[in-house]
């Protein structure tokens, strides 16, 4: 049984991935600006990733960081500020950092620009996807012995299309994955119960990694 802190613990992604572990048995701690809708089974607590003293409190006895929050910037302080204290107090403590990132910044095909360099991609949404770009860029240059991992889910993917639980999807690498019709999209628990595989059985170490039907 693992230990995981779950940074946005009440979101769409954080939420599902803590619900996941909790029914396979992991003990799930769960971080919100403003708690009081964790799934059950889940400690929630009240902080932010951006606070160092809290995050190296509760990394003392985690085995894996997650961290499913928006990277675009909130109350003045964007996810990348809070990467180099996260990914200190991680190899410190020997936890694994990991991240739910964005679909856009992944090539539309093998050599191809990235999905928000396409013109059609809207540009209401290039700030945040930018800020999940800059956040996996600055996870490739740490050190060697942070061990992370990120996840992109696919281009349609969040509570405005949740799905149903099929327990099967496709997993990929730095391209965006489609199903036979052109189509990108992942549910919001078929996208847990790939991240939590890889808690579990670790593949993708210091790497990032798509997850598509």
């Amino acid at each position: 049984m693992a230990k995981l802190v779950v940074f946005g613990g009440t979101g769409y992604a954080g939420g599902r991935i803590g619900a996941e572990a909790v029914r396979r048995g992991h003990e799930v701690v769960g971080v919100a600006r403003n708690p009081g809708s964790a799934p059950e089974g889940v400690d929630e607590r009240e902080g932010s990733l951006h606070d160092e003293e809290f995050v190296a409190g509760l990394a003392k006895d985690a085995d894996v960081f997650v961290v499913a929050t928006p990277a675009r910037a909130i109350d003045g302080k964007k996810l990348i500020d809070a990467v180099p204290s996260l990914a200190r107090i991680a190899r410190e403590n020997g936890v694994r950092l990991s991240f739910v990132g964005g679909a856009a910044s992944l090539l539309v095909a093998e050599g191809g620009p990235r999905l928000f360099d396409t013109p059609e991609f809207p540009d209401e949404y290039k700030d945040e996807a930018g800020s999940h770009a800059e956040v996996l860029g600055l996870l490739r240059e740490q050190p060697e012995d942070l061990d992370w991992f990120y996840v992109s889910p696919a281009a349609e993917f969040g509570a405005w299309t949740p799905g149903e639980r099929r327990g099967e999807f496709r997993l990929g690498g730095d391209v965006l994955v489609t199903d036979e019709n052109g189509k990108s999209h992942i549910g919001g628990d078929d996208f847990a119960i790939a991240y939590v595989d890889e808690i579990e059985q670790p593949k993708h170490r210091r790497a990032r990694f798509t997850v598509a039907y």
